[in-house]
């Protein structure tokens, strides 16, 4: 099975369901795409996206953020599973920069050796 098409040509019913697909199906191809162990989990499952989808949907209310939306079907299809998730803020818009990461209350200091001062003299 190609989990690529399995997640996104899949019909899916329901509001709810039909509008956090897209989402859900772009990180769940990713997350196959991670771990091989994962891919064969969903593809073992016996189960369809539609099914995972009502899952997701599944006492949500009027809305859920999507790191529940994509935790919830990962736990879908492979029950001990989690996800992390990770943000950065690029105040620059570098593209390919590292990011800055800064912490609370962390000091810096400065250390110069007389050596390196006088050396020419």
């Amino acid at each position: 099975m190609n989990t690529k098409e399995y997640f996104i040509n899949s019909k899916i019913k329901g509001h709810k369901q039909a509008v956090m697909a897209p989402s859900v199906a772009a990180a769940l191809v990713s997350f196959c795409e991670q771990e091989p162990e994962f891919e064969q989990a969903v593809e073992q499952s016996g189960k369809t996206f539609q099914d995972c989808m009502d899952a997701v949907a599944n006492g949500t209310g009027g809305s859920i953020s999507d790191l529940d939306a994509y935790r919830k079907a990962v736990k879908f299809y492979f029950s001990t599973a989690d996800i992390h998730f990770s943000m950065t803020i690029d105040l620059c818009g570098d593209i390919g920069t590292p990011p800055i990461t800064m912490k609370k209350n962390e000091k810096t200091a400065l250390s110069v050796s007389l050596d390196d001062l006088l050396g020419d003299l």
